[in-house]
């Protein structure tokens, strides 16, 4: 089936952290239908051979308006995303979708625990928006690992979550250095939290290398390929 592509305005742009900005935009043929978790394709004019197609989960449940809100962070040498930066309100994108399989699963009777790398957050703020909406109570433990303390991504947000959701735990790290440290602290928090407890429902996105050594552990500790949900974006 031939790819569905529409034009969309963008209605707003707005800087989250120093590295990253939020565009919220609107198809213009027709609205798009997705699930939180989901992503749709941008096809920028630019690169050697454009049109230039990246992949940009949405960070807000779906609209009644059928707004899209986009968030990603600012690539030093990119293609995409210094063009991206570039958009303003009234500028138009080409996009299709939506697309991706990272989703709630349909039971949920484990503890529900998302680990996000950075802009790997972003498809987990739409699923715990829309699950705290429909008051879905299964208890969550978010692990949200940044590359500086400033560049924790909706930091507040997850802090005010945690206040108004009894079922809901946060737990921020701040890993400077490299992936390797990303991925050396996170098993180190999920150590104690793991071990001889039961199972639980592993959700996690990021680069490669942050979480195929992630999704390995869960593996080493007995859980099947097909329990952990996985997304990367590179």
């Amino acid at each position: 089936m031939a790819e569905q592509r529409q034009p969309a305005t963008v209605l707003s742009a707005t800087d989250l952290t120093p590295h990253v900005r939020q565009l919220v935009i609107k198809p213009k043929a027709a609205k798009i239908a997705f699930q939180p978790g989901q992503w749709v394709s941008l096809h920028l004019p630019v690169g050697p051979k454009p049109p230039l197609n990246r992949a940009y989960s949405m960070a807000d449940p779906s609209s009644p308006y059928g707004e899209l809100t986009l968030v990603f962070d600012l690539v030093p040498d990119g293609l995409g995303s210094p063009y991206l930066y570039q958009l303003k309100s009234g500028d138009e994108l080409t996009l299709s979708g939506p697309y991706g399989r990272f989703i709630l699963p349909q039971a949920l009777d484990r503890e529900l625990i998302l680990i996000g790398r950075y802009t790997g957050l972003v498809p987990m703020r739409c699923l715990l928006k829309q699950m705290f909406f429909k008051k879905i109570h299964t208890p969550v433990l978010l692990i949200a690992v940044a590359p500086s303390e400033e560049e924790v991504l909706f930091h507040q947000e997850w802090l005010t979550m945690a206040v108004q959701q009894p079922s809901f735990r946060y737990l921020p790290i701040v890993a400077e250095q490299s992936e390797s440290q990303a991925v050396e602290k996170t098993l180190a928090m999920l150590g104690p939290l793991l071990t001889g407890q039961p199972k639980v429902i592993p959700m996690l996105c990021g680069t490669k290398a942050f979480v195929r050594p992630i999704r390995a552990y869960f593996m080493d500790q007995g859980y099947d390929r097909k329990e952990i949900k996985a997304e990367t974006y590179d």
